[in-house]
């Protein structure tokens, strides 16, 4: 460890760290109980002790400079493990107790949820946890669920959404089913193949466009309004369908149709309402998941 080139306060890396995820010099000033002038005072010393621009003003919203989105990742890191110190230097962990409601795809849930659960029981075995496995958007705000977990940005003001990860994903199909019909060469070679879709087929259409993958209506023969279900009738060899790499990877037996293809992008999104920053239990909850999802330590034994 060169300890001689950690130099820099907490506190000034707290006050860029709210900042950055509140938006505003006076949202973070608001969550720190801090003054603007203050929290203005502390973002410029990290500023001036790191050599670099973190923020800059365009128009008049408030911006990350390209050096601040490299260290806001860093940064995030550094807080999460801040709360957990805290929380284990003064045993409170083993004394949050309560419910904590997390909402996820069924896929996810039964996939990538279960060794952050593991890993929270022995943090605060006085929570309980419950998921809420559903394709459908929950609403935070109405209180169907106290942290959410989506591939997409939500628009209400109040949440708090931090992008934990972007996974890779593709179009995989089963050894048996690509024993029946045969492995295409290419993308253009799809005549006599199926699809296994799930939801709004249009999407999955333009999903598949976005890799160069054009599909005609009669390939799409089998579909269902569940992500866990369509991935399972393509592992029995229903058809092709897409589905992200990391759960690829735990499924024995499939195997990507184009394994030269580049992948397509997906994001994670990590979101809770605001009372993120009055609850402890869910803070912590909130904290755990941020660590496992973005280290990719949610990684099961393969089923």
């Amino acid at each position: 460890m060169n300890w001689q080139a950690i130099s820099f306060d907490w506190n000034q890396v707290r006050a860029f760290l709210a900042t950055a995820e509140e938006g505003s010099f006076s949202g973070g000033a608001r969550v720190l109980g801090l003054t603007q002038p203050t929290l203005g005072r502390q973002v410029a010393a990290l500023e001036q002790d790191l050599g670099v621009l973190l923020f800059e003003r365009i128009g008049r919203s408030l911006e990350l400079t390209p050096s601040g989105l490299e260290l806001l990742d860093h940064v995030r890191v550094m807080g999460d493990a801040a709360h957990r110190v805290s929380l284990a230097a003064s045993g409170q962990s083993q004394t949050i107790e309560g419910v904590v409601r997390i909402t996820a795809t069924n896929i996810f849930a039964a996939y990538l949820l279960p060794p952050a659960i593991d890993r929270l029981h022995e943090i605060a075995p006085n929570l309980e946890i419950e998921i809420v496995a559903s394709n459908r958007i929950r609403d935070l705000q109405r209180r169907e669920a106290d942290i959410a977990i989506r591939h997409v940005r939500p628009e209400e003001p109040d949440l708090v959404a931090r992008l934990v990860t972007e996974g890779d994903g593709n179009l995989y199909a089963s050894e048996s089913y690509l024993s029946r019909y045969g492995r295409p060469q290419s993308p253009d070679d799809l005549d006599g193949h199926y699809f296994v879709g799930s939801g709004n087929y249009d999407e999955m259409v333009r999903y598949l466009s976005s890799l160069g993958i054009s599909p005609a209506p009669e390939n799409f023969r089998f579909g269902a309004d569940c992500v866990l279900v369509m991935w399972e009738m393509s592992r029995q060899g229903f058809g092709m369908c897409l589905m992200g790499a990391d759960i690829a990877a735990m499924t024995p037996g499939m195997e990507p149709v184009f394994p030269d293809m580049a992948p397509m992008k997906f994001p994670t999104w990590l979101i809770a309402h605001r009372e993120l920053y009055t609850s402890r239990r869910i803070r912590l909850v909130y904290d755990v998941l941020a660590e496992f999802l973005s280290k990719g330590k949610a990684a099961p034994r393969p089923i």
